[in-house]
């Protein structure tokens, strides 16, 4: 009988502690190797040229670029390529945007090895895996009307305690355009106030801080 094929593994992940213990992890593993480690986005994409892995697993937020970001270069591409997305955030906004970038599977960091590898293991042999928890955080995005590009420049300013006539100056638009622009942010994210619209948005990965 011939041996399982190995799978060759690409780690993306810009925490050097945690990017070392899914490295170690990974290479424990039966039938998984480690071929290569990335710091940030731009590595990322330049090691999956070079190594050409079976799977990438990449952390969602990373320096230079981003991992959807990162993603969609790869998958510019190699349109089949198979990426699971990791990440420390749980925010409906980000889950979709790492999905609807290509990735096949999204994972919490807090998941265990247990977790993990099978994940590895489905998105490697060309399945989705998509957590029960992970799937409960898409869901609730439906129940969501969801904000524009402007508004969130609107909710990126209000995050860098901008006031309205600063908002405004910033987009080249009115203080009264400005104001509409927070009542439609506020009826959206179901929110009282701007202080809350800016955790509302931070906690679902509409916005990060800079």
């Amino acid at each position: 009988m011939s041996a399982t094929p190995e799978i060759r593994i690409l780690v993306a992940d810009d925490h050097f502690i945690v990017r070392m213990g899914l490295v170690a992890l990974i290479n424990t593993e039966p039938g998984l190797r480690v071929v290569g480690e990335a710091d940030d986005g731009d590595k990322a994409v330049a090691l999956f040229e070079q190594l050409r892995p079976e799977l990438v697993l990449m952390d969602v937020r990373m320096p230079v670029k981003s991992g959807p970001d990162a993603l969609r270069q790869i998958r510019q591409r190699a349109p089949d390529a198979r990426v699971l997305m990791l990440s420390a955030f749980d925010g409906d906004e980000e889950i979709h945007n790492a999905l609807q970038a290509g990735a096949r599977g999204y994972v919490l960091k807090s998941a265990t090895d247990k977790e993990l590898i099978p994940a590895i293991h489905a998105v490697a042999a060309g399945r989705r895996w998509i957590p029960q928890d992970v799937a409960s955080r898409l869901k609730s995005r439906q129940l969501y009307e969801q904000v524009t590009p402007r508004e969130i420049e609107v909710l990126n300013a209000l995050a860098a305690g901008l006031a309205n006539k600063e908002i405004a100056d910033r987009l080249g638009i009115s203080e009264y355009t400005t104001k509409d622009h927070l009542k439609s942010i506020l009826a959206k994210l179901r929110v009282a106030d701007r202080t809350q619209a800016v955790t509302a948005a931070l906690q679902r990965g509409i916005i990060r801080l800079k």
